[in-house]
């Protein structure tokens, strides 16, 4: 079985950072949404106000007491769902395979991604350098051969950082790790486990599983199971695949739309190639291609094509010459795809233990 490459980003202090995006005065100040009024919560705040001790769920009374110079902006959820949706169309150009958990956080199965070497900490620093650039806040990353290690490694160097657990570091990881970095150990739990004389999960894996299973019930086993760094779960999918896309950044910009042209046919044998293997059967709608410039604008451009079934080079070429009107113009990115007929039910996969 393939080592499994588990890639987890969660957007830094998200409600904050897309209020700061849009209004950069609120940059240089400790920043709260929400907790404004009396009764008002703290939804998220920045790095600035955590600081002074603010934390999310926190009475706004009790964030003004610890930051008397706290600003306070009311949450804009349909701005926040329209960022989140930018974030997760770039996670989705990497692969079908990604878990929302919320609006600023996702897990991806990049196992048999064989974009950017098949590394998937350069598939890490792609996508945060994608986010920063076009959405305007900043992702990190956790990057690991399982669920709970990635999520874990998300966290280890925030904000804007990028941590990686390899396989044969897992080991040496874990021992280390506190007890109180787990899921699902709170301060009731930890506080037990001191008890025990337990503090790293080097600790707990000395102490058999029976005996957490006897002590904890359930989460016992979990307990057992994550002390060693083992998670077999896998990155649930369940919308439905609406497009499937390849595209391809270039290191050096293509200089014109002849050259455009000769990469074209690598690209539609890796967009067949997925097609093969992630929706052999699905009825094709429409074809587009996509365009980034080197000054960085974007041009997507799509048309009906139902009668195709496996694209070619000619079936693109016409949305090629539509789409690039300035033959001379120098390409970042170039990619291609397609989109399905919605007639189809989705196809959830289930979890496992959960």
């Amino acid at each position: 079985m393939p080592q499994r490459k588990i890639i987890h980003v969660d957007c830094d202090c998200f409600y904050a950072a897309v209020e700061m995006r849009d209004d950069p005065s609120l940059r240089e100040v400790p920043l709260a949404v929400g907790g404004e009024g009396g009764r008002g919560v703290v939804t998220t705040c920045n790095y600035r106000a955590r600081a002074f001790g603010v934390r999310s769920a926190m009475p706004g009374g009790e964030a003004r007491r610890l930051c008397p110079g706290l600003v306070t902006v009311p949450p804009d959820m349909a701005r926040y769902r329209a960022v989140s949706q930018q974030v997760m169309a770039i996670l989705r150009e990497l692969t079908d395979l990604v878990e929302p958990l919320s609006l600023d956080e996702a897990f991806l199965d990049v196992s048999e991604v064989t974009d950017h070497q098949g590394s998937a900490t350069l598939m890490a620093r792609y996508l945060r350098q994608r986010v920063r650039e076009e959405v305007g806040i900043t992702i990190s990353a956790g990057v690991a051969p399982n669920k709970f290690l990635a999520k874990i490694a998300s966290d280890w160097e925030k904000p804007d950082g990028l941590f990686v657990i390899r396989p044969q570091d897992v080991d040496g990881f874990v021992a280390e790790l506190p007890v109180e970095k787990l899921f699902g150990v709170g301060q009731v739990t930890a506080g037990k486990l001191h008890g025990l004389g337990v503090a790293t999960c080097g600790d707990l894996q000395a102490i058999g599983a029976d005996v957490l299973m006897d002590r904890f019930g359930k989460q016992g086993y979990r307990l057992h199971e994550m002390a060693f760094g083992r998670d077999e779960r896998p990155v649930v999918v369940s919308r439905i695949a609406k497009s499937l896309s390849v595209e391809r950044t270039f290191s050096q910009d293509l200089p014109d739309k002849i050259a455009c042209e000769t990469v074209m046919a690598s690209l539609v044998a890796d967009l067949n190639l997925r097609l093969g293997r992630k929706a052999r059967n699905k009825p094709i709608h429409k074809l587009f291609i996509k365009i980034r410039y080197s000054d960085f604008s974007t041009h997507t451009l799509e048309r009906v094509r139902e009668q195709v079934q496996q694209p070619t080079m000619e079936d693109f070429h016409p949305l090629l010459d539509e789409l690039v009107t300035d033959t001379e113009r120098p390409v970042r990115l170039l990619g291609l795809g397609v989109r399905f007929r919605n007639d189809d039910s989705p196809v959830t996969q289930l979890r496992l233990f959960e």
